[in-house]
């Protein structure tokens, strides 16, 4: 199984973000279905390790908090644009429970993330897409706000690459109380 943990986003706030696709030749938009933001990638793991994840995520305690998601930008690598993503404000409790999430994996001996943690949903990926129209929209929509959303819970998901896109399915909800 190939999982992840990631927060859910409301149907709402998917509409809204769908709104801002498209426009850029070359850039392979995530469906609004994928829209999530990412607490921990896990990656392939076998049954009985899922099983311990599982039980590691559903002794984390944190209380629900407000997120909100503003601004766009881009990440590279090997000096090419490679995704364009919608930035989250960063909250104490975001971080909080982004470290009970990592803190409970390494417990039952899942390798540390090496990647430093930045909250966001990734809108598209860009590695065919001309650099000079991914500034521009990057520019036109940066001051890009949605209200605030509840997050009441979190999710462990398992990812199935598709022809298309990946088929993301949430397999277990872990409430936030």
């Amino acid at each position: 199984m190939r999982l992840f943990v990631a927060l859910a986003l409301p149907a709402a706030i998917k509409a809204q973000l769908a709104l801002l696709s498209g426009g850029i030749p070359g850039a392979r938009w995530v469906p609004p279905e994928n829209y999530h933001l990412t607490l921990r990638f896990i990656g392939e793991v076998e049954s009985w390790r899922a099983e311990e994840v599982d039980e590691a995520l559903a002794n984390i305690r944190a209380k629900p908090f407000a997120l909100s998601l503003r601004g766009v930008g881009t990440f590279e690598k090997a000096g090419r644009i490679s995704s364009l993503w919608v930035g989250v404000e960063k909250t104490e409790q975001l971080g909080f429970l982004q470290t009970k999430v990592e803190t409970a994996l390494q417990r039952i001996g899942l390798e540390p993330e090496r990647k430093r943690f930045a909250p966001h949903v990734t809108l598209a990926r860009t590695d065919r897409a001309a650099p000079e129209k991914l500034v521009a929209f990057v520019q036109a929509h940066n001051l890009f706000r949605l209200p605030p959303m509840a997050v009441e819970h979190f999710t462990l998901y398992s990812s199935r690459l598709g022809k298309e896109a990946a088929v993301y399915v949430p397999e277990v909800e872990y409430e936030l109380a």
